[in-house]
């Protein structure tokens, strides 16, 4: 007798399929879709929260939390223009080379050469796989200070190296973004225009890459905002952006317990005014571009 089992409803529990998302795929936009669902005014409440340190503090102190936010009233200006404004230039010249240098190598790991596609594949899992502080040392202490050329001498400064060190990472990864995208593009792509006598070149020019840049645009703001977050790395190494300058106005400042919290509380909310834009711009263009994980 054979017996017909009614699957349509159940109250047991089901094991649902397990959804592997390989790092690189066009839908990699963990960090922007954290930071897009962070409400503003959560944020602003946790900031004021966070700003009842300094009044307890301040009953143990002659100085004042009135006192502590004038002084960083006075050192604004200062932390905006010689400071941030720095963590932005870096940002956007690592993310220049970054990406220049992450096409080549991600078009380099689907090449048919074999030892290219190879030495493409180890160059990115090393970078990848590489904490991003180890890779700023070894940049600062191996790049020369100076280069002379004849009888001019060219001086590299600190927030260059830092440039060259963040740049490894983020061409590691824009080059996994790359792969992913390409490899996204159905594989009847590429035997239509083999039937049309297109050579790979024209194939991929041509035909594959104007299909998936658009996919590849929200993970490359992804990680432009990864990237704006982590340049306070840099102050590690000497250079003078926000947090480093703000470490120093504090000490003008005579150090005080109750400068904590305004000084590196105003860090956080230029960097998070700075990238939530940018990761809700992130989200509507997945959105736009129907961009699945």
């Amino acid at each position: 007798m054979a017996i017909k089992l009614d699957n349509s409803q159940t109250d047991l529990p089901v094991l649902k399929p397990f959804n592997y998302s390989p790092a690189g795929q066009p839908g990699d936009l963990q960090f922007s879709r954290w930071l897009a669902e962070v409400p503003p005014h959560g944020f602003i409440g946790l900031l004021l929260l966070a700003c009842l340190w300094p009044v307890i503090a301040a009953a143990q102190s002659n100085f004042t939390t009135t006192q502590a936010f004038e002084a960083l009233w006075r050192w604004m200006p200062f932390l905006l223009t010689k400071g941030f404004l720095l963590n932005v230039v870096v940002s956007f010249l690592t993310m220049l080379i970054g990406t220049i240098a992450g096409i080549l190598l991600g078009l380099g790991q689907i090449s048919p050469i074999n030892w290219l596609r190879r030495s493409c594949w180890f160059i990115t899992q090393l970078f990848r796989n590489s904490p991003w502080l180890v890779l700023l040392f070894i940049v600062m202490l191996a790049f020369p200070f100076e280069i002379q050329i004849g009888d001019t001498i060219i001086p590299i400064p600190d927030w260059m190296k830092a440039v060259f060190g963040l740049s490894l990472p983020i061409m590691a990864n824009i080059a996994e973004v790359v792969r992913g995208g390409v490899q996204s593009v159905s594989t009847g792509q590429w035997e239509a225009a083999e039937s049309l006598a297109y050579t790979r070149q024209q194939t991929l020019w041509m035909i594959i890459l104007p299909q998936c840049f658009k996919r590849m645009i929200p993970p490359w703001m992804n990680w432009y905002a990864i990237l704006t977050m982590a340049t306070p790395l840099i102050s590690l190494l000497g250079v003078e952006e926000i947090i480093t300058l703000s470490r120093q106005a504090m000490e003008s400042e005579d150090n005080h317990p109750e400068l904590l919290m305004p000084f590196f509380g105003f860090s956080l909310v230029i960097f998070f005014i700075y990238c939530y834009p940018i990761a809700r711009l992130t989200m509507k263009l997945e959105k736009r571009f129907n961009v699945k994980g």
